[in-house]
């Protein structure tokens, strides 16, 4: 009777059972069940014949076999050996193996493998050495005993060139410098110090304010201008060392190469391509060039920059902390640079002005200065900090515009009106004529820049111009060789310079006072005498003073500052020209001209300008509003409304009014006839100045607050009148 073959735990048909269990009582599991993940692990080794290697007839190969329990499968991996010459790695991947013939109806199980064992696989026979723990431990609890390790031979081609690389030379390693250590540990860190190189000495040269930046991360130096301006210090963008390594010792230009890591010799061959270069292992041809350390700078140390010696003076916190921990200086006392110490213990040296050629004439000035600085043509640079400060800011328009006649010896020219306008963003000058019977007015010079009279333009030095210190009421300009005196200026012109009476001396009325209390207060009894009013209206003329006051200021008292005087103490209630009703007819005729009826939409724009609903926008809301919603009016009568309209205390205008006040349904108004707005609201079309004509006695002579001298004086009626009481 034949026994019945039975399967084993591993599911493959064989006579051999394990001894674990009796016949017939083996659990009734699945093996990827109950082996999950269990795999065997052995230490083996192979030889490999080596044919072509002398004294090493072959090689021993270390691999490592694992046996996975859960389907009975068998992978080989060599371990990793560095230069071996052999492909490693995966030397069998996972599979199940047959067993050598005449076995090779049947594969590998866990009887086949142990330590002393040797297994065939496809040729290969691998001689088990060693196994882990969980593989001893796994076998015994199978009743198969393990034996003890086995050592591995050695393998006589490693021994063999062993013994070579013993006795033969040592060859040159290649050399690594490890940076990217240092550029982890130090990235974004520097070191900043304030430094300056006085160039001075050489033609052209000038004093550099510079700022000497190290970085910790690659040991690199780069060196800033600086241009200083006063308190204030801005740097330039421009680089006079761009970020290198900085040589301690400049003696040239280096060879090429000479930063190069490795040095090549040729050997044998004169040629390129006939040559035998190998690496030079004593560095005899490589140049040792010794570079700035962070510990080389310190405060009051000297830079060799390529031959330019920059002098370092001071050193940010940061710079000063990092030398405080990492080397431990507390001493950052700053040093003066040349042009601040002190006249005793150095002489002053002033940097030299460039010296351009005397201009020619042709074009500006700043044109030709620019042509003579760089070869390259470039526009010249203008003030824009100036420009930005006297730029038109909404409804200050910033021009000062003064009324003129020139000065001529044919009556026909004394006889034309001109407006002399002043630009101050650019100190530039426009001279405009009305001519007689038109309203257009002509450009007679266009807007530029004018030179003072009685200076030679054909210089070196930039010719002086005219600036608003030098526009009054009673100057005399010079144009192109045309002489024109100021007669008026307009009222935004006249409290313009009343409000920056800082820098209009003529129209500071404290100036002035102070001026004729000095004049006055020896003559004050004569003059007091002769000013104080005949009848009780406590009032003076304007011409009564003026043609009073210029004889006893003499030439030292100008027509600005007459104005100045009846301004500040007016006491004329000038009749306007057109009253509110006036302007609202002349607006209501304008608008049903224009056939414009949007006071609706109107009204929602002011509103929704207005979230409070207070009912009031300033002066310059409204102008804004009414020009973007194309209020059909021009700007001078658009500033007339603005002018009339009610307002509260602050000035803010209540726009309900300006509603009712161009609502033509209430009061309705008769139509004007046609009128050019432009001409009949102009400032200049008002022959007397604004300044009135009556001049409060009483205040003006409590504001000059001198007492009675009552001692005799020689009094001012026998002194010389110039024919010409308006100076300059």
């Amino acid at each position: 009777m034949v026994e019945k073959v039975k399967p084993n735990m591993l599911g493959v048909l064989s006579d051999r059972y394990p001894s674990v269990y009796a016949r017939g009582e083996v659990i009734e599991l699945p093996a990827w069940i109950a082996f999950d993940k269990q795999i065997l692990t052995f230490d083996g080794f192979f030889q490999q014949s080596l044919e072509e290697v002398r004294n090493a007839p072959y090689a021993v190969r270390n691999v490592r076999v694992f046996f996975h329990l859960e389907d009975g499968t068998l992978q080989i991996i060599e371990k990793p050996q560095t230069n071996s010459g052999f492909l490693q790695g995966t030397l069998l991947s996972r599979q199940r193996v047959r067993l050598p013939a005449p076995m090779d109806d049947n594969f590998y199980d866990i009887l086949d493998f142990n330590i002393g064992r040797e297994i065939e696989v496809f040729g290969k026979f691998i001689k088990l050495t060693n196994c882990d723990k969980f593989t001893r431990n796994f076998l015994n609890r199978q009743g198969i005993s393990v034996p003890d390790p086995i050592n591995t031979p050695a393998d006589p081609f490693l021994v063999d060139r062993a013994k070579t690389a013993a006795t033969s030379l040592a060859r040159k390693p290649n050399k690594t410098v490890d940076t990217f250590g240092q550029f982890l540990k130090n990235d974004r860190k520097l070191l900043r110090f304030y430094a300056y190189w006085d160039d001075r000495e050489s033609e052209f040269g000038v004093f550099h304010d510079l700022e000497v930046f190290y970085y910790l991360a690659d040991d690199t130096i780069e060196i800033k201008d600086v241009v200083s301006r006063g308190a204030l210090k801005r740097s330039t963008g421009t680089l006079l060392m761009r970020r290198c390594k900085l040589p301690k010792r400049f003696t040239g230009l280096p060879n090429p190469g000479y930063n190069q890591a490795n040095i090549v010799l040729n050997v044998l061959g004169g040629s390129v391509g006939t040559g035998r270069y190998v690496n030079d292992p004593l560095d005899a041809g490589k140049e040792h060039v010794e570079y700035y350390k962070d510990k080389d700078l310190s405060i009051g140390g000297i830079l060799n920059v390529f031959g330019r010696n920059v002098v370092l003076v001071d050193a940010d916190e940061n710079t000063k902390k990092y030398y405080r921990d990492t080397y431990g200086v507390t001493s950052f006392v700053p040093i003066n640079k040349p042009f601040e110490q002190s006249a005793e213990n150095k002489k002053l040296i002033r940097v030299k002005d460039r010296e351009l050629p005397p201009w020619n004439g042709f074009g500006s000035y700043e044109d030709s200065a620019q042509n003579c600085v760089t070869v390259e043509m470039v526009a010249p640079l203008k003030d824009f900090k100036k420009f930005l400060k006297y730029d038109r800011k909404g409804m200050d328009s910033q021009i000062l515009r003064f009324a003129a006649r020139m000065i001529s010896r044919d009556q026909h020219n004394c006889d034309r009106k001109f407006i002399i306008l002043y630009f101050q963003s650019d100190d530039t000058l426009q001279v405009t004529e009305i001519p007689f019977g038109k309203l257009t007015a002509v450009t007679f010079f266009a807007r530029a820049p004018v030179f003072l009279p009685g200076q030679d333009p054909y210089t070196s030095e930039k010719p002086l111009v005219y600036t608003p210190q030098h526009l009054f009421i009673g100057a005399q300009v010079v144009i192109n060789s045309f002489y024109f005196v100021l007669i008026a200026a307009d009222e935004y012109a006249l409290r313009y310079m009343e409000i920056n009476c800082k820098n209009f001396p003529k129209s500071d009325i404290d100036l002035i006072m102070n001026k004729l209390r000095d004049k006055l207060k020896p003559i004050y009894k004569d003059f007091v005498s002769d000013m104080i009013p005949s009848d009780d209206t406590k009032a003076i003329t304007y011409e009564q003073l003026r043609n009073k006051l210029c004889p006893i200021m003499g030439m030292d008292f100008t027509e600005q500052e007459m104005v100045t005087i009846a301004r500040r103490f007016s006491l004329s209630c000038q009749k306007e020209r057109l009253n509110k009703d006036a302007i609202r007819a002349i607006t209501l005729t304008t608008l049903k001209r224009e056939l414009w009826d949007d006071l609706a939409r109107l009204r929602e724009y002011f509103i929704l300008r207005d979230p409070g609903r207070t009912g009031l926008l300033s002066r310059s809301t409204v102008y804004t509003l009414l020009r973007g919603c194309r209020f059909p009016v021009d700007i001078q009568l658009l500033e007339k409304i603005l002018d009339v309209i009610d307002k509260d205390k602050n000035g803010n205008i209540i726009y309900q009014a300006l509603f009712n006040f161009l609502d033509r349904n209430l009061c309705p108004m008769t139509d004007t006839i046609p009128l050019n707005v432009k001409s009949e609201l102009w400032w200049a079309s008002v022959r007397e100045p604004p300044a009135g004509d009556l001049i409060d006695w009483c205040e003006f002579n409590k504001q000059l607050d001198l007492e009675y001298v009552f001692t005799d004086k020689p009094k001012f009626t026998n002194l010389v009148v110039p024919d010409d009481p308006i100076h300059i």
